[in-house]
């Protein structure tokens, strides 16, 4: 593949690699970002089977920028940015952690050789993350998260420690779990698949490289005789003209399934104030809402001056929408929670705006329910939006995504903040 100097309109810069079935350059005019292209090429058995496949490029990198659009939409750090061309994308520059993370769902493939004795198709609950150094000499040859740390390398100026391992490992399985709940939407289950990390000119940890159909396997309805992976490249004994079409199929279609992954966003948090003077708390609610990807409305009515028309407020919603949670907001006597609950059968979250010098009171009045109700009570505002996100999460991956990814931050953030508090303080 010849070296060029301009895609999408961008000129660019030096060579910086060459892989396989890529090249990345330099951006002069964008500091801090690379332009990966795709080849027209598909190799298997690191190199050892190698054919050119026409559309192939164009292909791949629909692909992978669909997969990296719904990671980025998920909240997830990655170095893509955007298409710029059929066959190129504009990504931060990094330097690559010379390590494969795999993560599996299923015991097949190569799995089945380094582990005799596990049939094929045992399921690992949790994932199983296996790493791998990056050696087309030594056919990749499988490592030790201790190998991993022992190696020391230095990436962009980060020395790639036991804190970077971890959260390596907590990204890949994150990954991995968004994206297999994505491929269910379509009936298919996502079998395997392997990513990369690299480190930007910032020193963050970042999912970098490509994730496309050389990245993963995929078995529609389960079934592994219907693959429609790079495996089935690996598979052939011989490669003919009709083969390679079969493949390019088969990548044709994993790319248009990407189309419209995302689930609607048909869902509504609504959000009742007994008084227009808890606006504040509530639009505090509203906001840690729209962090998580939710529809919010805000609405004023008092269970106990207008009882009628909370009611109507209610069937108003439940008449045109079939995925909804209710927040009420009210102090003192509680009210507007119980009566809601007691006339919905739709998830309602108390999350009384108490004052210092009333909490018990306040707090008792949305937890001492009559039975026969259920709405639970929270004291937080973000707590109020992420118990709502969970409900709404159950059926909206996307929702549930952006929970994960939270739950990863405050991992992640935990351990940098640790990291930099360490160190013996002498006297």
């Amino acid at each position: 593949m010849a070296t060029i100097t301009e895609v999408g309109n961008i000129k660019l810069g030096k060579l910086l690699i060459e892989g396989k079935t890529k090249q990345v350059y330099d951006v002069p005019s964008m500091p801090g970002h690379s332009i990966l292209l795709n080849k027209d090429r598909i190799t298997a058995h690191n190199g050892v089977r190698a054919h050119d496949l026409e559309g192939k490029a164009k292909i791949s990198n629909q692909t992978n920028a669909k997969v990296f659009t719904l990671l980025n939409r998920a909240g997830l750090r990655t170095a893509f940015v955007r298409m710029v061309s059929d066959n190129a994308f504009l990504a931060h520059k990094c330097e690559m952690v010379p390590i494969e993370w795999v993560t599996r769902r299923l015991a097949t493939g190569s799995f089945l050789k380094r582990n005799p004795g596990v049939k094929e198709g045992h399921r690992f609950a949790p994932a199983k993350v296996e790493t791998f150094f990056k050696d087309d000499a030594n056919d990749d040859p499988q490592w030790s998260e201790e190998q991993i740390v022992s190696a020391g390398f230095k990436v962009n100026g980060v020395t790639i420690g036991q804190d970077e391992v971890d959260i390596m490992r907590q990204t890949t399985l994150l990954v991995f779990e968004v994206l297999e709940k994505a491929w269910a939407t379509r009936d298919c289950a996502l079998i395997d698949m392997k990513i990369e990390f690299g480190v930007n000119g910032d020193g963050q940890l970042l999912v970098a490289d490509v994730i496309d159909s050389d990245s993963w396997r995929l078995w529609p309805s389960g079934d592994k005789r219907l693959m429609v992976d790079k495996q089935v490249y690996r598979n052939l004994g011989s490669v003919t003209a009709a083969d390679l079409d079969t493949v390019k199929r088969n990548f044709a279609w994993v790319a248009e399934q990407l189309d419209g992954m995302v689930p609607p966003s048909d869902h509504l948090v609504v959000i009742l104030m007994g008084s227009a003077s808890d606006r504040e708390h509530c639009e505090k609610i509203a906001t840690h809402c729209k962090t998580l990807g939710l529809n919010t409305e805000l609405r004023v009515t008092s269970a106990h001056k207008g009882t009628q028309t909370t009611l109507h407020i209610v069937s108003e919603y439940e008449s045109v929408l079939s995925k909804l949670v209710f927040i009420t907001v009210a102090g003192r006597s509680n009210g507007l929670g119980p009566v809601l609950s007691g006339n919905t059968n739709y998830p309602v979250i108390n999350c009384p705006p108490v004052k210092p010098d009333n909490v018990s009171q306040d707090v008792w009045s949305s937890l001492n329910l009559p039975s026969g109700l259920g709405c639970a009570t929270v004291l937080y505002p973000e707590a109020a939006a992420l118990h709502a996100a969970q409900i709404v999460g159950m059926g909206d991956f996307m929702v549930w995504s952006k929970l994960r990814v939270k739950q990863l931050d405050n991992y992640v953030n935990l351990i940098l903040a640790d990291k930099q508090m360490r160190g013996v303080r002498k006297l």
